[in-house]
C-alpha cells in the first residue's frame, strides 16, 4: 500500500508505539521505505515493539529506529528529527475523562506538543506533515475535544507559515472511533463477557462512526498524498448505535445481558466530523472530503467584509451518516484484527 515516493526515504511516528504507529508499521515495514523512526515517551513499549518486530521481522526489524522523547520537550524533538522526510503526528492525550480531569495535560501535548512538533518539523526542512485529530474536535464540549480543535488551529497556522516560506507541507486528518484502539469500547464489552458480567452501556441510542485501524492508515496515505498546506481530511465512515455494538459483540461473543449506566460527563449522544460552516468550504472526493483552508489573511477587515452566501443545511455526523444495523456492524468489528484474535482465544 505505501506509496513508492516513500522509497529510501524516512518517516517519523509520533506516538508511534500506539495502535496507530504498529498498523503503520504494518503497512511500510516490507516495503522499499529507507528508515522508520519511532518516536514516544513509553520506553516498556517500544522495548516490547522492538522485541516483537525482532521475532516476526528480522530481516526488516532494522528499518526501525526507536527515540525516546516527549512533544511537549522541544529538545528532545529536535534531537530526533534531523534526517526525516515525512512525519506522521499521533502523539496525543486521547481519552475523553483523562484530559476531563486534567485539562492543563492535554493543552501541553495536544496543543503546545503539536505546536513544537511543527516548529521543529519546519525548521528542520521535513518535507510533509500529516497530522492525526478527531470527531471530538467538531463542536467539541469536553477537554479532549477542545484542545483537540486548537490543535487543528494550531496546524493551520502553522501550515500558513511553511507555505508563505514555500518549505514544509502541514494538513490535518480528522476521523471518528477507531475500534479496537487503546481506550475504545468493543475490548471493554469483550473483557466484560468474558468474567461473566453484563456488558455496560451509557446510552444505547447514542451513535458512533466506525473505522478500523487500517482504514485510519489509509486516510492519512490519502491526506499524504493529495494535500495542499492546511488541507483537513475526513474519510467517510458508516456508524452503528451502541446499543447495536453491543448486540454485534454479544452475537460473537456471548449475551451475558446488559446494564443501562448512563451518559457519561463529556459525551455527546453523536459525533459530528464535518460541522456546517467546514461543508462551506469542503470537496467531497468520493470516499473522502477535502476542507480547504480559510484563505483570508491579516488583514482583519476581511472577517468582517467578507461572508458566505450560502450555508449547507446540516453537518457531517454519525446520526446522517450510513447507518449499520447489528449484521453490519458485526461484520465491521470482524474486520479488526484485535476482534479475529480474541475469537479465536475465546473458542479455544
Amino acid at each position: 500500500m505505501a506509496s513508492t515516493i516513500f522509497k529510501d526515504k524516512t518517516l517519523m511516528i509520533t506516538g508511534g508505539t500506539g495502535s496507530f504507529g504498529n498498523t503503520v508499521l504494518k503497512h511500510f515495514l516490507t516495503t522499499d521505505i529507507g528508515e522508520i523512526r519511532i518516536f514516544s515517551r513509553d520506553e516498556k513499549k517500544q522495548d516490547d515493539m522492538r522485541h516483537d518486530l525482532q521475532a516476526r521481522y528480522p530481516e526488516h526489524a532494522g528499518k526501525v529506529k526507536f527515540y525516546i522523547g516527549d512533544v511537549r520537550n522541544y529538545r528532545s524533538i529536535q534531537d530526533a528529527i534531523p534526517g526525516t522526510d515525512f512525519i506522521f503526528h499521533a502523539a496525543a492525550l486521547k481519552q475523553v475523562p483523562s484530559c476531563e480531569f486534567f485539562p492543563m495535560e492535554a493543552v501541553r501535548t495536544n496543543i503546545e506538543g503539536t505546536d513544537n512538533l511543527l516548529h521543529a518539523a519546519i525548521e528542520s526542512g521535513v518535507s510533509k506533515v500529516v497530522c492525526l485529530s478527531t470527531d471530538k474536535a467538531a463542536y467539541p464540549i469536553n477537554a479532549m475535544g477542545i484542545s483537540k480543535a486548537m490543535m487543528e488551529k494550531v496546524i493551520g497556522a502553522n501550515a500558513r507559515v511553511a507555505a508563505e516560506r514555500g518549505g514544509t507541507t502541514i494538513c490535518c486528518t480528522r476521523y471518528g472511533n477507531v475500534m479496537c484502539s487503546r481506550g475504545s469500547v468493543i475490548p471493554l464489552f469483550i473483557d466484560q463477557i468474558k468474567a461473566g458480567n453484563p456488558i455496560t452501556i451509557t446510552n444505547p441510542d447514542m451513535t458512533r462512526f466506525l473505522m478500523n485501524l487500517d482504514e485510519a492508515v489509509d486516510l492519512v496515505m490519502f491526506a499524504f498524498e493529495h494535500a495542499n498546506p492546511g488541507d483537513l481530511f475526513v474519510q467517510k465512515a458508516d456508524a452503528s448505535t451502541i446499543g447495536d455494538l453491543a448486540k454485534a459483540v454479544q452475537e460473537l461473543f456471548g449475551d451475558t445481558g446488559t446494564r443501562i449506566i448512563g451518559t457519561r460527563h463529556g459525551e455527546k449522544l453523536y459525533e459530528t466530523l464535518l460541522t456546517v460552516e467546514e461543508r462551506v468550504r469542503s470537496e467531497d472526493m468520493g470516499g473522502y472530503y477535502r476542507v480547504h483552508p480559510d484563505s483570508r489573511d491579516l488583514n482583519y477587515d476581511k472577517f468582517f467584509i467578507q461572508g458566505q452566501e450560502k450555508i449547507p443545511d446540516e453537518a457531517y455526523t454519525s446520526h446522517n451518516t450510513t447507518r449499520l444495523d447489528v449484521e453490519g456492524t458485526k461484520a465491521k468489528i470482524l474486520t479488526t484484527d484485535y476482534v479475529q484474535e480474541a475469537l479465536k482465544n475465546f473458542e479455544a
